[in-house]
């Protein structure tokens, strides 16, 4: 069961949920994006790369509101992994 949707059920209610995970959802999503795969991109690109990525989460916060998987719990364990691979590749290229 996700952690995070029963902690935000207890503190919110039901009355917002789609909208607070999608929210929660993009962010996490932008942020690992921005730590494993974002490269140097036109300003352009960037603005179609982030539209894509917004549409994408909105299909995600559906798996994680009604069908209840934790996308939310998959994103921070991503974001982790990802933060660690990023501070051992910047320590190799630093010596």
């Amino acid at each position: 069961m996700s952690f995070v949707h029963e902690f935000i059920l207890d503190s919110f209610g039901v009355g917002n949920i789609f909208w607070i995970f999608y929210v929660i959802n993009l962010v996490l999503s932008a942020v690992a994006y921005k730590l494993g795969f974002a490269k140097k991109l036109p300003i352009a690109k960037n603005i179609i790369v982030y539209l894509l990525l917004m549409f994408g989460v909105f299909i995600l916060t559906i798996f994680s509101t009604v069908m209840r998987m934790p996308t939310v719990e998959c994103l921070l364990v991503i974001i982790v992994v990802l933060g660690i691979y990023r501070l051992r590749l910047h320590n190799e290229r630093k010596e």
